[in-house]
């Protein structure tokens, strides 16, 4: 739907993930919430960042930071060091119960939560990204089956579904066009 009037409010969330010394990456999320009715134009509401650094052996968050640009109340940043609990989770299995259990609410930020929300997902498309990245430069990595923190995210991903029947064909994530052709198109490989 297109409309010609001034919005009354924009939230824009950003994600952007590098490659880290050794085994880790980085990921980055940016929520900037704006109104851009206000004067001066594009009053900004909300400019958060939260940002973790992740293990890929093991998917694990070995280091996290919160910090809140911009922020309705002098007491919001206030909790931005509570998110450092992301410190030790896993993003595999069990992340978005885990943050809710420890972030939703009154025991955190509603815009921080919501990054933490978004990081989960990031983070996978970000390990899978870095996983094509070292077979692109010729780099050995680990089974593609194994970076299965794909798995039961959607119908592609199902235990048998057609994610997995691809791998075991011989199709490597990173590699070929997108969308990645059709399954007979794997299986007459061989």
């Amino acid at each position: 739907m297109t409309r010609p009037e001034l919005p009354l409010h924009r939230r824009t969330i950003t994600v952007r993930a590098y490659q880290e010394p050794g085994d880790e990456i980085s990921v980055e999320a940016e929520l900037r919430d704006e109104r851009p009715w206000e004067e001066p134009p594009g009053g900004v509401v909300h400019r958060m960042v939260l940002a973790v650094r992740i293990r890929l052996a093991d998917m694990v968050v070995v280091a996290a930071e919160a910090h809140m640009g911009t922020f309705p109340h002098a007491e919001c940043p206030l909790i931005a060091p509570a998110f450092e609990g992301l410190v030790g989770m896993s993003v595999a299995a069990g992340y978005n119960r885990a943050i809710q259990e420890r972030f939703r609410g009154v025991s955190g930020c509603t815009h921080l939560y919501e990054l933490a929300r978004v990081l989960g997902p990031a983070v996978i498309q970000a390990a899978i990204s870095a996983g094509a990245s070292r077979r692109a430069g010729g780099a050995e990595t680990h089974n593609p089956r194994a970076t299965a923190g794909v798995m039961n995210s959607c119908h592609i991903w199902a235990p048998d579904g057609v994610g997995l029947r691809k791998l075991d064909a011989g199709w490597r994530p990173g590699t070929g066009p997108r969308p990645v052709p059709e399954l007979k198109t794997f299986e007459g490989a061989d």
